[in-house]
């Protein structure tokens, strides 16, 4: 069975902040863009900036503010050990499971409003920006930076219409 199952989950007080469907909608396009093909799942996560700064600080090691971050599951499959070889344990339903973005919404209030755009397009960014980060891209050095940037901006103009 064929699928893109995305799971749009709002912490409380974040319901209504935009829609599910159009969240929805731009992960999808950002996976689809990367032909990620159908067999693929993902959780993008809209909660306070208090909460992310709570994993960044206790998954990263980084005390501070952000406003989206990513836990890949690629990356980071369950390990099973036995004589002395560490092999990964992948499930056997056949997708892909991604991982999970979370991003600060109060946090992509901000930066629209320095940027002078609206949050809704913050947000489109922020989402393509995680999901790129499930799929391996990273911005660490400037030329894996550049590669990222040019993908988010590529992306973004093809939804551009929903905005």
């Amino acid at each position: 069975m064929k699928r893109m199952e995305i799971d749009i989950i709002f912490d409380e007080g974040f319901e209504d902040c935009l829609g599910a469907g159009w969240l929805q909608g731009v992960a999808e396009a950002a996976l689809s863009a990367e032909n990620t093909g159908d067999n693929v799942e993902m959780s993008l996560v809209i909660t306070s900036q208090e909460k992310v700064r709570r994993l960044n600080r206790d998954f990263r090691g980084k005390d501070k503010s952000t406003d989206v971050i990513s836990f890949a599951m690629l990356d980071e499959l369950p390990v099973v050990q036995s004589e002395d070889k560490f092999t990964f344990v992948v499930p056997p339903d056949g997708v892909k499971h991604l991982g999970e973005v979370i991003i600060s919404y109060p946090q992509a209030v901000m930066q629209a409003d320095e940027h002078g755009h609206p949050v809704k397009k913050e947000m489109a960014i922020l989402t393509i920006h995680g999901v790129l980060h499930l799929l391996g891209y990273d911005h660490i050095k400037d030329e894996e930076a550049e590669e990222m940037e040019d993908r988010e901006r590529v992306i973004l103009k093809s939804i551009m219409g929903e905005l």
